[in-house]
């Protein structure tokens, strides 16, 4: 991928053994091989390792990843920790509840229960910094983009595009289905890390009410909101 970075892909599958595959194998090239200078990037099924300066020989390199891989036990259990998300679902936040519910006939507080019972697994964060990609929606509410993305999606919008589901962590474009929003702040480029939710950890929303939002809201301004959290243990 151009002379600094090397993709490697993964069967074209969404699921979570082979994320945690990934997972590990992100690890190792981390520890081992960027270290010091560099960056590793996953997606669903990929890994980009992107280098401080241009790769003077492509193949020395590929053999240097093949040799760490084959070292690399992936047997290994990933420790995840579970993330307990606050979501407004009323409908000054809910957008496009109304939508889903006469496309999917579902009453509104179904697809808020259905959409606040999974555990989700956070698979990696992109398109915006800190914008987590979720699996682990209901086929029920799976549905389709907007064919015309609204100019701007508040902060905190919660959404849902085709089989996934996700926090916008700034106002941006954006063409997932609004079914509420949460007060918290998901990222924060002053803080180390800027999110500390990542790749392979476990979320799960819990549903507030308007006055519990903007309490919630006066805390995270402030600064003295903590995200609920724990070991999860499958």
């Amino acid at each position: 991928m151009g002379e600094r970075s090397i993709l490697i892909e993964f069967e074209p599958e969404i699921r979570e053994n082979l994320l945690e595959r990934i997972l590990i194998y992100k690890e190792v090239i981390e520890r081992d091989i960027v270290k010091l200078k560099g960056e590793v990037i996953n997606t669903y099924n990929s890994l980009l390792i992107t280098y401080e300066y241009a790769i003077e020989n492509a193949y020395e390199e590929f053999l240097t990843l093949e040799k760490l891989f084959q070292q690399v036990n992936i047997e290994k259990k990933l420790i995840p920790r579970l993330f307990h998300v606050p979501v407004c679902y009323d409908r000054e936040f809910g957008l496009d509840l109304e939508l889903i519910s006469k496309q999917k006939y579902l009453a509104e507080k179904e697809i808020i229960s259905i959409h606040s019972s999974p555990i989700y697994t956070v698979y990696f964060t992109g398109f915006l910094p800190g914008f987590l990609y979720l699996g682990g929606l209901d086929k029920r509410l799976h549905i389709s983009r907007k064919n015309e993305p609204r100019l701007e999606v508040r902060k905190g919008a919660v959404g849902i595009g085709e089989k996934q589901t996700g926090i916008y962590p700034k106002s941006s474009p954006g063409g997932w289905q609004i079914i509420g929003n949460s007060p918290v702040q998901i990222f924060n480029k002053y803080e180390d890390p800027p999110c500390e939710i990542s790749a392979g950890d476990k979320l799960k929303f819990f549903p507030v009410s308007k006055e519990e939002f903007y309490e919630i809201s006066e805390v995270v301004e402030v600064g003295k909101y903590e995200l609920k959290s724990e070991i999860y243990e499958s």
